[in-house]
């Protein structure tokens, strides 16, 4: 079993930024491919960005790509998302995953993958 904890959260303003934390416990996160997921009101949850256990290989939904930045810290158990140049469409729950399972590219995005979840924090971006 893995525990998934975020931290991070909180109200920026649209071009500001900042960075979420996914605590693992349980089992080291090295052998788990993390994946981080969004839901805003009224709408599904979707996929935002993913980090591949074995070579760190990383993905990212178009609307995000080039201004959010996903990594791990083997040594610290955690993982991360740094959020740059936010604007008002990136206001969420955001959600933390993790999987043990080998994925292919093409299935990090997939929430269907993830077998451990966290809690989510919220990300509001507004003047």
């Amino acid at each position: 079993q893995v525990q998934l904890v975020e931290s991070g959260g909180g109200v920026a303003q649209p071009g500001g930024s900042l960075r979420l934390s996914c605590a693992a416990s349980g089992r080291s996160l090295g052998r788990h491919t993390m994946g981080w997921f969004r839901q805003a009101p009224g709408k599904d949850r979707e996929f935002v960005a993913s980090i591949r256990n074995y070579d760190a290989n990383t993905v990212y939904a178009d609307s995000v790509k080039g201004r959010f930045t996903v990594s791990r810290d083997r040594a610290k158990n955690t993982a991360y998302l740094q959020m740059n140049s936010l604007k008002p469409e990136d206001t969420a729950v955001y959600f933390c995953a993790a999987t043990s399972r080998h994925l292919i590219i093409s299935s990090m995005s997939s929430n269907r993958m993830y077998d451990y979840w966290g809690q989510g924090t919220q990300v509001t971006a507004s003047s």
